[in-house]
Parts: C-alpha cells; structure tokens; sequence
C-alpha cells in the first residue's frame, strides 16, 4: 500500500534519515521503535504528508485513506462529544443531507409522469441504497461504541468539548479517527492519556483492525499485544524485524552478536594477509602469492559494523536536605468536585525514605491526591507536612505546563536561582540538549524532549519529597529504564503514580491501591502485590472489580476456601487451552467477515451512484450475509470470553 524509497531528511546540516526504505503491507501492525528524538514522529508525518523529505519518494496506492493521531494536536470547541465525533462520518453525513434535501423536493412537486420526476425518485432510491450499505442507520451505535470503550460515559455526550482536560479531548481525536475506519492508522503515542481499561479496549481493536497500523509506544505489554512487526529508527537508519516487540529484543542482540564475529573474523584475516604481504613483499620467489593476497584484499568485501546509538541521559538526582520523620500525614482527608466525590475521609502518614507507588484506574483520584500534596488542590480535613519537607512536583500535563515560547536554555534559566545558575548548561547536556539543542523552542521538541526538559527542572533545587505523575509518559524504554536507577538511588522520599509494572519494580516497596474513594495500603513491592491480586499485571486491575457483575444469577461458593486437586487442576487447565482455541478461530472469523465486508463497502464507495438495483442488490446480499455470520461469531466470542473468566478466576483463585 505505502512505499517508502530511499528517503532522506537533515535538520540543520545533520541526517535524520539517510537512505530510508521499506513498505507497509494491508495488515501490517508496525511499532516504530527508537530513542527519543531519533525520527519517530517526524516519520509519520512523512507517511501522511505533514512533512516534506529531501530527497527519495513515497508511493501509496490510489484512493489509500490514512487516520493520523499526533503526539499533540490542536482542539476545536463550540461543539458537544457527540457533534464532534459525528464528524467522523463525514460521506453518511453528505447522503443524509442529499436525501434530506431530495425528500423535501419530492414533497412539493406534483409531477408525478414527468421523466425528471422518476429521475428524482431514482435518485433517492440510489442514495438510500448507498445510506443503507454504509450502514448509516447504525453511526450513533458505533459512536457509542468507540466512546464508551475509551473511557467515555453517556452523560459526557452532550457536554462541549472543551469542559474536557486534553486528554480526554485526545480521546475524542482518536474515536473520530477509529470510526472512519481508515486503510491505514498512524498513531503516536496512543496510549499517553488512556486509562487501563481503554488501553485494553484499544488493543483489541487494533488486534482486530482489518487495516494496517503504524504505531509509536514506549508501552512494552501494549506494542507486544498489538504489533507484528517492529522498525526500529537509529541514526538516520531503519531495521526492519517481522516480530512484535520483545522478539525483536533478542532479534536486534543476535544480529549485532552475528555482526560483530564476522567483523573480527574478517578483520582477523585481513590482519594475517596484510602480515604475510608484509613479510615477504620483497622475495622474488613469493611474488606470486604476495601478488594473490593483494587482489584478494582489494576484491574483499568489507564488513562494517552498524553504528549504536550510545547517547543516553544522566539523571543524578542531588542529596536531598534532611527532613523531619514524619514527612507527610492526613485525617479525614476528602476531596469533591461539581459531578463527583473523588476522595473519602483519608487517613494515612508518609516517613522519610519511603518509595509509595500509587496505582488503581484513572478517575480514582491518585492525581488528585498528588495535587493536593504538592498544594495545588484544595480539601476538606487535616493535613500537615513534616519538618524542613521541600517538594519536587513532576505533573502528568507536564507537557501543556511548559511555555512553547521559551528556548530549551530559557526554560531552566529563568527559574535557575544561586550558584545552580552556573550549572544550567550541564544539567542540559545530562538530559541530552546540547550545542545548538539548547536554543531550541520548546514547541519544536518531541514529547520526549519535553518530557526530559521537564525533569531536568527536577534538578535545579534539591528537594527530599519528589511527587511524580506519570512520568514515563513519552520517554523512551532506555530513559525510563536510567530514571527508574536514579529513583532507587535517591535518598528522599517518593511519591510516583504509574501503570507500569516495569517501572516500579524493584523501585517501590509500598503500594497505595486507589479504589472506591479510598486507598488501600500493600507493604510489599509490584510483584508481590501483582501475587495477592493473582493477576498478570497492573492492566487487570480494574477486571477483578469488574468481573461477573453483569451476571444476575446467584454466585456460587468462591473456590478459594478448597484447593483444587492435581487432577482437577489439569483437567481445568485442558479445558482453559480449548476455550483459548475456539476463541483464536473466532477471532480470525471476526477479522475475516469484517474484512469482507470492508473490502465490499469500498467498492461500493468508488462506484458512480447511478448504477443499476441489481449491482447494488448483489453486494448488498453478500453485505448481509458477512454481517449475519460476523454478528454469529461476535455472539459466541463473547459467551467464550466469559467462559474463560469463570475458568481462569476457578483456575487461580486463592
């Protein structure tokens, strides 16, 4: 569908792409991987046309549609959730209008035998037919859907959009651009402002998106779920593996392994062969075989081994000033907003050193709680901050906090106070700004850069209570990682609120599970609370709430006061791979019928509407018939789905 052919791109003198090729197939799922700054979101502005390059060509197929979603995007106001996701279906919306318009006509003219008067009514038949086949009866159904499986409830339709936070505008971004239903969904960094609930519903349905996709994500469990083919971007090359994203860890080490013994192999007879030139380069008797090696040496192919990328940021955090014991305590702690009581009547205390991991699903206050911390949210009950407590604050929105108009050197120096002022440039060149980086705006930098610049701001003051919103978000797995070890290392106390289960390992010993209002308090690290929950990772969360609630019947006795026996479990077991099975086979049905009827819809789409009934009554009939064995196999999907619940909850329960 999408050639790309020996692109090239330079910034200020520098490649950022040099000699870029590959294709992206029908059904391609691609994770663009890389570090930050290397080109990631500068590619897919290439692929749909934002960007221009500077040499090579992009071919696409003919009528190919692309849905594109930007790290950061601008937002239109004046309209509900619901007027603007319609937008999406901006073809239904043109029938519609066109029959609305024809109808009224048709009501006022009296002409019934006139030929104009038939071509008028045919015309509406046609119009119909085509409404049908986009199945424009059912927009409002999809868009409820789509929203509700973001995140969304029904009483937020009819609220304006910009009553929303930019993350969940975000969110009316990307529902429009599912519904459309594009060839091709270039995503970046879909997940940043999603709650696990809608990360799971969006890996779903990317995992089920008769199209390709091409998406950028530092989230490892989300790439994994999602792709089947990995890019990775390093100084200005492409490395192209047909493996989603762990695979491709062992993939990329095994080639540079294979690389680097076959360079020094090469490099081990070169040396030997230049030794025996050398050696007797001067006897008449060996002229010949010294003749030999030379050509030898000049017809060899030379090996080179592809450059790393060893730039990586260093994060020291300072001493942190000594605080009292007790670093932070609340009673009665609550918090309401207009439409909703976020926190109950908390009651909790923080000691020096301690690392606390908030975790839980968005909307159950564990921003709200850090805002509070740091002062910025107000509250009902007692709070008091222990003695000489210096708060270091990372926030979520981070990015919407920065001035676009400052320069990368103007956003530290501005608030640089003391002998730190001194220090700016090299607390710069540890978060990878340096030269010309520094007098960089802020509104040119990637998500990542933003992200790095706001924690450089972390380092100006040494603080010994940090709070930290998501701060992973846009960072690169190799950041993350060099973020996570300077957390351990740093000797203040820490509050971090995160989703992932990578980052907080071996970095938090105490968890604080937000659930209905309240917290919860877990004395052990990620994986031993992931044990107590018995579930896979931190995405599950909100499942064990939620499961078999839709069920009415009676519950039966939880398994979990009985062991299961050998045999039972391995008969449980059996019967767990069968429905996993059944359920893959549906899947593929899934994903085959909507194809089907994808493909249809688009042959319909380019065709003139004055076509004869019988072409439409053809397409039409397969049309139905796909949509009757798709709405079959969705059906028995679902009933699998729930059968596998109730097998692995029996499977696994205490």
């Amino acid at each position: 569908m999408i050639a790309i052919d020996n692109i090239s791109v330079a910034f200020n003198g520098t490649d950022l792409f040099a000699s870029v090729s590959f294709l992206i197939d029908k059904k391609d799922k691609i994770g663009l991987v890389g570090r930050n700054g290397a080109g990631k979101s500068t590619l897919l502005k290439i692929i749909y046309g934002l960007q221009n390059i500077d040499s090579g060509q992009i071919s696409k197929s003919d009528d190919l549609t692309m849905g594109y979603l930007p790290q950061q995007m601008s937002y239109q106001s004046g309209k509900t959730v619901l007027e603007e996701t319609k937008r999406a279906f901006e073809a239904i919306n043109q029938v519609k209008d066109q029959l609305q318009r024809l109808n009224q006509e048709l009501a006022e003219r009296t002409d019934y035998e006139s030929n104009s008067y038939s071509k008028l009514i045919d015309r509406i038949s046609h119009l119909n037919d085509r409404f049908q086949i986009l199945d424009g009866h059912k927009t409002e159904e999809k868009i409820e859907k789509v929203l509700m499986g973001l995140g969304f409830v029904k009483n937020d339709f009819d609220r304006l959009t910009e009553t929303f936070s930019g993350g969940w505008r975000m969110r009316i971004e990307l529902a429009k651009i599912l519904l459309q239903e594009p060839d091709v969904l270039l995503l970046d960094e879909p997940t940043n402002h999603l709650d696990i609930e809608s990360i799971q519903w969006l890996e779903q349905f990317l995992s089920n998106f008769g199209g390709a996709v091409v998406l950028i994500s530092h989230d490892r469990l989300f790439l994994d779920s999602v792709t089947n083919r990995t890019i990775e971007i390093s100084l200005g090359k492409t490395y192209d593996y047909k493996t989603s994203y762990t695979k491709y860890l062992d993939l990329r080490q095994e080639r540079r392994d294979q690389q680097l013994a076959a360079y020094r192999n090469q490099q081990k007879m070169i040396e030997d062969t230049e030794a025996f030139i050398e050696r007797f380069r001067y006897k008449a008797t060996k002229a010949v075989q010294v003749q030999s090696r030379i050509k030898q040496l000049e017809k060899i192919e030379r090996i080179e081994i592809d450059e790393e990328d060893k730039s990586a940021v260093h994060i020291q955090f300072p001493p942190s000033p000594r605080s009292g014991n007790l670093v932070f305590e609340c009673k009665q702690l609550s918090k309401s907003f207009p439409q909703k009581k976020v926190l109950n009547q908390l009651e909790f205390t923080l000691e020096r050193g301690e690392k606390i991991a908030f975790v839980g699903k968005n909307g159950e206050g564990k921003t709200t709680l850090s805002r509070i911390i740091v002062g910025e949210y107000d509250y009902d009950g007692y709070l008091k901050l222990g003695h000489n407590v210096k708060i270091g604050y990372f926030a979520q929105n981070q990015d919407e906090l920065l001035d676009k108009n400052k320069t990368v050197l103007q956003t530290l120096d501005d608030i640089a106070v003391g002998d730190v002022r001194k220090k700016v440039r090299d607390i710069l060149g540890a978060f990878l700004f340096k030269g010309e980086d520094v007098d960089k705006k802020v509104s040119v930098l990637s998500g990542g850069e933003q992200s790095r610049l706001a924690m450089a701001k972390l380092l100006l003051e040494p603080v010994n209570f940090l709070v930290l919103d998501e701060p992973t978000n846009h960072l690169d797995i190799l950041t993350k990682d060099l973020l996570k070890e300077a957390l351990k290392k740093y000797d203040g106390t820490l509050v971090v609120v995160s989703h992932d289960r990578y980052f907080l390992d071996g970095l938090c010993d105490k968890i604080f599970e937000f659930k209905d209002q309240n917290i919860r308090e877990h004395l052990s690290g990620i994986q031993d609370f992931i044990k107590k929950k018995q579930i896979e990772n931190l995405d599950q969360l909100n499942e064990v709430a939620t499961k078999k609630t839709t069920d009415n019947k009676p519950k039966t006795e939880n398994t979990s006061d009985t062991k299961l026996s050998y045999e039972e479990r391995k008969l449980l077991d059996k019967e767990i791979r069968k429905i996993k099975k059944e359920i893959e086979s549906l899947e593929t049905t899934i994903a085959e019928k909507e194809e089907q009827i994808a493909s249809i819809n688009h042959i319909l789409a380019e065709q003139s509407v004055n076509f004869s009934s019988e072409y439409f009554q053809k397409y039409y009939s397969e049309i139905e018939s796909a949509q009757k064995d798709l709405d079959n196999a969705m059906h028995e999907w679902e009933k699998k789905q729930y059968e596998l619940e109730l097998s692995e909850e029996q499977r696994f329960a205490e």
